[in-house]
């Protein structure tokens, strides 16, 4: 499809502020419709963090060709692009607005990240990395302006960042020609089917002969292997087509486990790695603080909340440290939290809205009779104390999988570069993998080989190993970092930045006793 002529930078803003969502994607630009954002398997944030940006390695590396061609479909113009492409504009919803309808019906420009009402609504500043929950005195806006939406200077040039993107789809080609797409049922998820299937039969035969405690050992171990594969199914990993895998996805994490698939599918996370506000992976207030930038109560664009850092976590951020293998001990009640909020929170969403409701029935149905069969495995132990026992031990057990989740990002970069910043330069400055022998990777899960897997979440894991060896040459390469350490080594580093950030938490507290006392002589 031809088109008359280039779309320029200040027709792409101007559309922008008059609420179109467009996106970049190989020197065109995509008008995405009002009923994406509700329809999109992987969620609206996903396409509301690249309004503006040019999102050409994101999209690429979460859809398939056939996905690739129908987004094509919505193309309305090129745009001309200088010698180091697209400088991608910052995006409303990182300054907190966002469009809502009124009472008349129409939409408008909204600061979500301000606790007032819109009447004294004011818009944080694009310079400003993040949102703070604070009243200023400037004049109300209406809506972004084209001052928020330039993007705040980066400490690397966008030529640098510009050879990056360029570098990385050379990259991705090695890797789609190589095979690596291409899942291993065999050799790969058979042996994961074996093991699931003795883990379970050793939890069922344990709990006939009355071994409860045992059973719940086994059960916990099920669940963390089998957790793995509903990771990979939430990144359509496995037979690569959202529907097959989301119907697997249903039967392991929600019939199977408990938790909810569609909450697990943290796209979000995978495009705003560690931002402190944008991403839900690092917001664990008040019992965990990677940042210092948290003692602001930030607004999260993902939970729709103020993080307060309120008197709770001023009791557990200052001893995290220490706490740090208790909470993950159970942690996995956290997930059931989170997941039981996020389906009642798209209860009421339109019959069109993420693939249809059919998942959403599915996930209310399946969670229903695991609560069914889980709850019936603790009333017929007869006994309440070790029916307790139970359920403790089954859940303490799969605690390796949280510290093995967090281990990824908690000691790796929180600062905000800004949308130029390149999509393979932000996931190895936000990633970090663990070393581990292949004969015992299956313990990790994939999971290991983080900074693979953040630049090919479609990958399958068993493949990730082989595909890793790429990106090393590609990182040494381009003078970045791939970061990577041993097991124990990376509980160490995530336990010290934890401590580093407890440490400045009391200083802050002393320092305000302090300013209290002289206040008072005065």
């Amino acid at each position: 499809m031809g088109f008359p002529s280039p779309i320029t930078r200040e027709q792409v803003a101007a559309r922008i502020l008059a609420g179109d969502n467009l996106i970049i994607l190989r020197n065109k630009v995509i008008r995405v419709p009002p009923s994406w954002l509700a329809t999109h398997p992987g969620g609206p944030l996903a396409i509301l963090h690249f309004v503006g940006r040019d999102a050409t390695d994101e999209v690429d590396a979460f859809h398939s060709d056939a996905t690739l061609e129908r987004i094509d479909r919505y193309t309305i113009g090129t745009v001309d692009v200088g010698e180091h492409g697209w400088l991608s504009f910052v995006p409303p919803i990182m300054s907190g607005w966002v469009r809502r309808i009124t009472a008349d019906g129409s939409k408008q420009w909204y600061n979500e990240a301000s606790p007032f009402n819109s009447e004294t609504d004011t818009a944080p500043s694009p310079s400003t990395q993040f949102l703070l929950v604070e009243r200023t005195e400037d004049p109300p806006r209406p809506g972004p302006t084209l001052e928020t939406l330039q993007p705040p200077p980066t400490p690397i040039s966008p030529k640098i960042y510009a050879q990056h993107s360029a570098a990385y789809k050379v990259l991705h080609k090695r890797v789609i020609d190589a095979g690596l797409y291409k899942t291993r049922y065999i050799t790969g998820y058979g042996p994961e089917i074996v093991r699931y299937t003795l883990l379970a039969i050793l939890s069922i035969v344990a709990y006939r002969y009355g071994w409860f405690i045992t059973s719940a050992f086994f059960l916990g171990l099920f669940w963390h292997q089998v957790t793995f594969t509903a990771h990979d199914l939430g990144h359509v990993g496995v037979t690569h087509d959202w529907t097959i895998d989301r119907l697997l996805g249903i039967f392991i994490a929600d019939l199977l486990g408990g938790l909810s698939i569609g909450w697990w599918n943290h796209n979000t996370h995978h495009l705003v790695t560690n931002h402190p506000i944008h991403d839900p992976d690092i917001q664990h207030l008040p019992f965990f603080a990677v940042s210092p930038v948290f003692f602001n109560s930030l607004w999260s664009s993902y939970y729709k909340r103020v993080m307060a850092f309120d008197a709770i976590a001023k009791i557990f951020i200052p001893i995290q440290h220490k706490l740090f293998y208790v909470i993950m001990c159970f942690a996995r009640f956290n997930l059931y939290v989170l997941s039981y909020t996020f389906l009642a929170k798209h209860a009421f969403e339109p019959r069109k809205a993420v693939g249809g409701r059919w998942w959403w029935w599915g996930e209310v149905i399946c969670l229903g009779l695991f609560f069914c069969w889980y709850s019936s495995l603790l009333m017929a132990i007869g006994n309440w104390k070790t029916a307790l026992g139970y359920l403790v031990v089954s859940h303490v057990v799969t605690s390796p999988l949280h510290i093995q989740i967090v281990l990824s990002h908690f000691s790796r970069s929180t600062e905000d570069f800004g949308p130029v910043e390149s999509f393979p330069a932000r996931q190895l400055r936000t990633t970090v993998d663990v070393i581990c022998s292949p004969k015992i990777e299956f313990i990790h899960g994939g999971l290991h080989l983080q900074v693979t897997h953040h630049l090919f979440p479609r990958l399958p894991r068993h493949n990730l190993r082989e595909a890793s060896m790429l990106v090393k040459e590609f990182a040494k390469e381009h003078n970045l970092e791939y970061a990577e350490f041993g097991f124990f080594e990376g509980n160490g580093e995530v336990r010290g930045v934890l401590k580093q950030v407890a440490d400045q938490v009391k200083i802050v507290g002393m320092v305000a006793d302090a300013n209290i006392r002289d206040a008072l002589k005065k």
